[in-house]
C-alpha cells in the first residue's frame, strides 16, 4: 500500500471512530435526558393557527413514554453505527441524519414538557425554522457550487453580509424588491471576484483568503454603515418583500403555510435546491464540474479549462449566497445593520459538510439547525425553566457535533483547495 493510500486509510479510519464517540455519547445523554431525567407529564402541540379553515386537534405526547422511546432508538442507532465499523461496512447516509432529528425532537419534547406553556404552536415552530433557515441554504448551496468545482469556500459570511448590504442600498435607491435582490446577488459575486482572484489566478491559500474576505467585508459594510447610512437614513429604507400566498394550496393544515405561503425569495430557494442538484448530478455541466473538483488533471486532458470553470463556479455560487443575504433586509428587518447576519454563513458552511456537498443533504442540514435556531426563542416566550443560556447556545451544539463527527467518513471533492497549474 502506498503513503498516500495508507495515509487516507488512516484518515477514514480516525473519522469513524470521532463518529463512533459522538453516537455513543449522543445515546448516552439520551438515556440520561430523556430516560431517567424526564420531567413527566405531557407535551402539548397546537398544528393550527386561530386562522385556519381546517382545525387540526391538539398533538398531546407523554413525555417520559416518548423520551424512553427515543433513547432506545438512539442507542439503536449508536449500536448499528458501532456494527457497522466492527465490520468495515459503509454507513448508510440516513443514519447520521435520523440519528440528528431524533436527538432534535428528544430535546424538544424534553424541553415543552419542562415548559409552563400549556402548549407550543408546532406550525410557528416550523415556519419560522424555515424562515431562518432560507439564509443558511442559500449560503450552503453557494458553498456546494464552488467546493464541487474544488475551491474551498469560507467566504460565505461575507458574501452574505454583502448581499445585505447591497440589497439594501439597491433596495432604497431603486424601490424596487428587484433590484434589491439583483444588487444583493452582484454584492456576493464582487466578493467571489476577489476569492478567484487570489485563490484560483495567484493560487493563495484559500482558507486564508476566505477568513480575510470576511473579516474585510465585515469592516467595510460597518465602515459604510456609519458614515452613509447614518447621515442619510433613505439609503437604509429597502422596500419589503411580501409573502405571497397560493390560492387554495396555502390553505392545507401543516404543509400549507411551510410550503404555499412563501416570499419570492422563499419560492427561489426550493427551486434553487432542485435544479441545482439536477445540474450537479444529472447534465454534462454537472459531471464537468464534479470531475474538476475531484481529478482536475484528467478534466484537463479531456479539453475541460479547469480554472475557468472553478471561477465561473465561484461567481455563480457567490451570486446565489448574496441572494440569500437579501433576506436580512427584505424579510426579517427592513434596514440594515452591522454584522447582522451574526455568524449565520459559518453556520451554512456546516451544513453544507453535514450535507455531504449535496444540494439536497445541504438543504435539510440548513433546516435542522434552522429548527434548533428557531427553538430557542418559542420556548423563551413559553417560559421554560431551562436557562436561556443554554437554549441560545442549542444551534452551535447542534453544528459542532454535525461537523466534528456525525457525518462519519464524509468526504470533500479530493481536489476541494488545492489550485490547479496547467502543466
Amino acid at each position: 500500500m502506498s503513503t498516500a493510500t495508507a495515509s487516507a486509510t488512516g484518515a477514514v479510519h480516525v473519522m469513524n471512530k470521532r463518529a463512533l464517540t459522538l453516537y455513543g455519547l449522543g445515546a448516552a445523554v439520551g438515556l440520561v435526558l430523556f430516560g431517567f431525567l424526564s420531567p413527566g407529564g405531557t407535551a402539548s402541540f397546537r398544528l393550527s393557527s386561530s386562522g385556519d379553515a381546517i382545525q387540526l386537534p391538539l398533538l398531546t405526547v407523554p413525555v417520559a413514554a416518548a423520551g424512553w422511546i427515543i433513547a432506545v432508538l438512539l442507542i439503536a442507532g449508536a449500536a448499528y453505527a458501532f456494527w457497522s465499523e466492527k465490520s468495515a461496512r459503509r454507513l448508510a447516509g440516513w443514519v447520521p441524519a435520523v440519528f440528528a432529528l431524533l436527538f432534535v425532537i428528544g430535546i424538544l419534547i424534553w424541553l415543552v414538557g419542562s415548559s409552563r406553556a400549556s402548549a407550543i404552536s408546532l406550525l410557528s415552530l416550523l415556519t419560522g425554522s424555515l424562515a431562518l433557515a432560507l439564509p443558511m441554504v442559500y449560503g450552503s448551496l453557494g458553498g456546494v457550487l464552488a467546493e464541487r468545482s474544488g475551491v474551498v469556500n469560507i467566504a460565505i459570511e461575507g458574501q452574505l453580509l454583502l448581499g445585505a448590504f447591497a440589497a439594501a442600498l439597491g433596495g432604497s435607491l431603486s424601490g424596487s424588491v428587484v433590484g434589491a435582490m439583483v444588487s444583493a446577488a452582484i454584492g456576493g459575486v464582487a466578493v467571489s471576484s476577489l476569492l478567484t482572484l487570489f485563490a484560483v489566478k495567484y493560487r493563495v491559500n484559500q482558507i486564508i483568503v476566505g477568513v480575510v474576505l470576511n473579516v474585510f467585508v465585515s469592516g467595510l459594510t460597518g465602515f459604510l454603515f456609519g458614515t452613509l447610512f447614518s447621515n442619510n437614513s433613505g439609503l437604509n429604507s429597502p422596500p419589503r418583500l411580501p409573502s405571497v400566498a397560493i390560492p387554495g394550496l396555502s390553505e392545507i393544515p401543516i404543509l400549507g403555510p411551510l410550503l404555499f405561503d412563501q416570499t419570492a425569495l422563499g419560492y427561489l430557494m426550493f427551486v434553487a435546491v432542485g435544479v441545482l442538484w439536477f445540474g450537479l448530478y444529472k447534465t454534462r455541466w454537472g459531471l464537468r464540474v464534479r470531475a474538476v473538483g475531484e481529478h482536475p488533471k484528467a478534466a484537463d486532458t479531456v479539453g475541460i479549462n479547469v480554472n475557468r470553470t472553478r471561477v465561473l463556479n465561484v461567481l455563480l455560487g457567490g451570486a446565489v449566497a448574496g441572494l440569500g443575504g437579501s433576506f436580512y433586509t427584505l424579510v426579517s428587518v427592513s434596514q440594515f445593520s452591522r454584522d447582522m447576519t451574526a455568524g449565520t454563513g459559518f453556520i451554512a458552511l456546516a451544513a453544507l459538510i453535514f450535507g455531504r456537498w449535496n444540494p439536497i443533504g445541504a438543504f435539510f442540514a440548513s433546516l435542522l439547525f434552522g429548527f434548533a435556531t428557531n427553538l430557542q426563542y418559542v420556548l423563551s416566550q413559553a417560559g421554560t425553566d431551562v436557562p436561556s443560556q443554554f437554549l441560545a447556545m442549542l444551534p452551535y451544539v447542534i453544528t459542532i457535533f454535525a461537523v466534528a463527527g456525525l457525518v462519519g467518513a464524509s468526504r470533500a471533492p479530493a481536489a476541494s483547495g488545492q489550485p490547479y497549474v496547467k502543466g
